[in-house]
């Protein structure tokens, strides 16, 4: 394997550890833990989920969280350039994570535009007694119809939403601006004690609601023969590769920045606590504040706990606050804060690998690496903007994350551990400089039970998907906005890696 250790002219390093620990535990702390965890762990045998999704952190996400932390170390590169260093040829690899974060991005921050205006809305309850009329239809203006029949009736952008959004990329991209001591460091440093804060207070206020001892029973009471279910299993090692952002190529570049001599097992153990830490602390607020409808309302837990994601933070929650005693306002604008700053600090992580990466392929300056990549996405982000968006939006993170981030992460897994034999080289570099040393265990999750169950999980999604099209969507709005998408970022991928090999040659020639 051929190394890098040498510290590169002008590459951006964090200040301090800590700074780097919380950039990376802002990358992993992200919208997902709050809306999407507590309903995985409540529909696959609520406290014995927690069993595989421990067995799914020891041998999935720890080990390819610290294989990326040393595969951006060891070569101090972007993804394109540190998979080009294991095997000459799978540059595109490193690409294609970097443009399926592009893409994920581009609709990313509508969501958090819609947060952002919901803490407005939060003020006096504007969204009103109907939560979800107010969300799909005044707020959002969803086409009429809705799915399949209004998925083409793409209309211009909705005010509403198109101002928010602006507002959250003013934000984003003064943070990139800033490079990676004086933006991301500096506003993960704000944003991480923020956000611990605020959940903190979502939590206190939820446990100590009538009814949330209810939602908790609900929640962490043991279903142990969910455990039989592969399905079950699936889900935990699906949480924990979403939830930690690996195969997004964010690791590699955040561990790229870091000075020669770095704990990185250590820094990994640290970031995997934080975020489930984040995850169940979310979720035993979410569990509370459901309990408390529950019983405000007279139904069982079960019957108001419907279902994660969108619905969740601005159908569900709307109503949760309407009922609340008291502070209603408060409580509504700290919840959608809390979404909106977890978000942040993701969105920002999302963007960086893309900026590294253009930066090392064409030798920009940082400020052109961030107007090109933040520019780009801005435009594409305007399609979710439209009365189409929320269809768009959907789809897209369905394939997106389904098959571009689980393919690409067996790819890269096979890569390092098939393909260039490489695993053996990078333990040694992370046991050189860490304290906790990675062993036998890393080696055989890595080489086996990683990739087989990725490979597992593909086959599985790609056989739901041919069985149940997502969503009811018409056929031609899966194809072009979901495979479509998915196809387009690995064509992207190709070229930019053909663009080098181009210039290569004209070099040897």
């Amino acid at each position: 394997m051929a190394t890098s250790q040498t510290e590169v002219v002008g590459r951006d390093q964090w200040a301090t550890k800590v700074g780097f620990l919380l950039a990376a535990m802002g990358s992993a702390i992200g919208l997902g833990n709050i809306w999407r965890f507590p309903y995985v762990v409540y529909e696959n045998g609520g406290g014995a989920f927690l069993i595989p999704y421990f067995v799914a952190i020891l041998t999935a996400a720890l080990p390819i969280l610290i294989l990326e932390y040393a595969l951006g170390h060891l070569h101090r590169s972007s993804a394109p350039h540190a998979f080009r260093q294991v095997r000459r040829g799978w540059e595109w690899l490193g690409w294609w994570q970097v443009a399926v974060a592009f893409f994920i991005a581009t609709y990313y921050v509508v969501i958090l535009g819609w947060c952002l205006a919901f803490v407005w809305y939060s003020v006096g309850q504007q969204w009103g007694e109907d939560t979800g009329a107010f969300f799909i239809g005044d707020f959002l203006q969803t086409s009429e119809g809705g799915a399949p029949e209004g998925f083409w009736q793409v209309g211009g952008p909705v005010l509403a939403v198109l101002v928010p959004v602006l507002i959250a990329w003013a934000m984003i991209y003064t943070i990139l601006r800033g490079g990676v001591r004086r933006g991301i460091e500096r506003a993960s440093r704000v944003l991480m004690p923020l956000l611990v804060v605020l959940l903190l207070v979502l939590v206190i206020r939820g446990v100590t609601l009538e009814g949330a001892g209810e939602g908790l029973n609900v929640l962490f009471t043991p279903d142990f023969g969910a455990l039989a279910d592969p399905g079950v299993w699936i889900a935990a090692y699906g949480q924990v590769f979403f939830s930690m952002s690996i195969a997004f190529s964010i690791m590699i570049a955040y561990a790229s920045y870091l000075p020669r001599r770095t704990d990185l097992t250590n820094s990994a153990f640290v970031v995997g606590l934080a975020n489930s830490s984040f995850e169940f602390l979310a979720a035993i607020g979410v569990f509370s504040v459901l309990g408390f409808l529950a019983v405000a309302s007279g139904s069982a837990v079960t019957d108001v706990a419907g279902s994660g994601g969108v619905g969740l933070a601005f159908i569900a929650f709307p109503q949760i606050i309407n009922t609340l005693p008291g502070l209603n306002s408060l409580i509504g604008i700290v919840f959608f804060l809390t979404l909106f700053f977890a978000g942040l600090s993701s969105m920002v992580s999302i963007l960086e690998p893309g900026i590294a990466a253009v930066r090392e392929k064409f030798h920009l300056s940082r400020t052109a690496a961030v107007n090109i990549l933040c520019g780009a996405a801005f435009v594409v982000s305007l399609v979710y903007t439209t009365r189409g968006g929320l269809f768009y939006l959907d789809t897209a993170d369905r394939f997106l994350n389904n098959f571009g981030l689980v393919v690409s992460g067996l790819l890269e897994v096979v890569l390092v551990a098939w393909v260039g034999r490489e695993l053996a080289a990078l333990r040694r570099h992370v046991n050189e400089i860490s304290y906790i040393r990675v062993g036998a265990w890393w080696t055989v999750s890595l080489s086996v039970i990683t990739p087989v169950l990725l490979g597992f999980m593909t086959v599985y999604n790609v056989w739901t998907e041919v069985n149940e099209p997502y969503a009811g969507y018409p056929a031609s709005g899966l194809l072009v906005v979901g495979w479509g998408v998915v196809a387009l970022t690995l064509v992207i991928a190709l070229l930019l890696s053909q663009i080098r090999k181009d210039r290569e040659m004209r070099l040897e020639g």
